[in-house]
């Protein structure tokens, strides 16, 4: 299949084939991969606008219940020092993103579905909702119920991103203990849809005994289950999980994941058009001068600064080589601003930043 013939198609709205989309995800050379992030970051600017989104994140707990063999917070890690932050703290850092002008805030936490932290939660909720910024509100808290996703959307949540890691069930069961099931993940996916979300998810990229045609298939799980939001971001080992154990990175592994990571955004922005692409954090962590204005250039069109206090930074490590563990939010929106004016990126203050994909699947403005 010639690459410069799928990627004009894929440009011009194509629904292509995911033999169709892995070649794209490798570009024979230089020329064509630059070829795919131009034309990426025009159908972007076409149909999302030439603006990046901000998204003040909020790391608020790690307590998880989950085991997954490359997380950082995974339960059993003995030496992670377990916290969750005050319903004051979180109100006071949301705060500080309205002031900002952020638009939106993320709050990302373990996985815990007891009511003691179902409840706290939407306690949190129905507070950063009356604030006077009407702030747009994600949640990154794992799989609930039903009752919980309906619950925390009458508290004041619009979004929410859960990502699915890998749609291949068999890569998903190589990277998660045998009681976390791939068609659970999925199923709370659906739930999600049903409790009226703005509705994300993702992968990682890179993962050790991946493929191309995996990530290609990925970006069509993303097509089918119509996705709002697709929050990925390049695979880093963590190494003193079960899977930084076994798979060590190997010299410039991280940046041939960061390079493959760049083409999954530009790709699912050529097949997907309208949906909202976070830059990710990972991306930094491996290119710490321009990792995430690449993104954006590549088709992104959010990014997320944290907001959180310093303090707690370094218990959140989901990876190895998490950028500005020091840093207060002040700082980094400093620099966050400098660097996106540097590539010619403009930010958007002030709005929530709905992707456009959600108002034409359900009418609503």
């Amino acid at each position: 299949m010639n690459f410069a013939g799928i990627l004009a198609r894929a440009e011009a709205g194509a629904d292509l084939t995911v033999p169709e989309l892995a070649v794209l995800l490798a570009p024979p050379d230089p020329g064509s991969a630059a070829a795919l992030t131009a034309a990426a970051h025009r159908v972007k600017t076409a149909v999302c606008g030439d603006y990046v989104n901000l998204r003040g994140l909020i790391e608020f707990s790690n307590f998880c219940n989950r085991d997954c063999f490359y997380c950082g917070i995974r339960k059993s890690m003995p030496a992670v020092r377990r916290y969750r932050m005050s319903a004051d703290e979180i109100v006071h850092a949301a705060t500080l993103a309205g002031e900002y002008g952020y638009g939106s805030v993320v709050l990302q936490s373990g996985e815990r579905d007891d009511p003691e932290f179902t409840g706290f939660l939407t306690g949190v909720l129905r507070r950063i909702a009356a604030l006077p910024y009407r702030l747009g509100i994600t949640l990154s808290c794992g799989e609930q119920t039903l009752d919980t996703y309906l619950r925390w959307r009458e508290a004041g949540a619009t979004r929410y991103l859960l990502r699915i890691e890998s749609s291949n069930p068999a890569l998903f069961a190589r990277i998660h203990p045998a009681n976390w099931r791939w068609e659970d993940r999925a199923a709370a996916l659906a739930r999600l849809r049903e409790a009226d979300y703005q509705v994300g998810t993702g992968v990682m990229i890179g993962l050790p005994g991946q493929t191309t045609a995996d990530l290609a298939a990925d970006v069509k799980f993303f097509q089918r289950i119509d996705a709002d939001m697709i929050g990925m971001g390049p695979y880093l080992p963590q190494d003193d999980t079960p899977l930084g154990r076994q798979c060590p990175d190997a010299p410039g592994a991280a940046a041939a994941r960061l390079e493959l990571a760049l083409r999954m955004i530009s790709v699912t922005r050529l097949l997907l058009r309208d949906v909202n692409i976070a830059a990710a954090t990972a991306l930094q962590a491996i290119s710490p001068a321009d990792g995430r204005e690449r993104g954006i250039l590549a088709g992104a069109n959010v990014i997320m600064p944290n907001v959180g206090d310093p303090a707690y930074r370094r218990s959140y490590q989901l990876y190895n080589g998490k950028p500005n563990l020091d840093e207060n939010a002040a700082a980094l929106r400093a620099g966050l601003l400098a660097n996106l004016a540097a590539v010619g990126a403009r930010p958007r203050f002030n709005a929530p930043g709905d992707p456009p994909h959600y108002a034409a699947r359900t009418g609503k403005p």
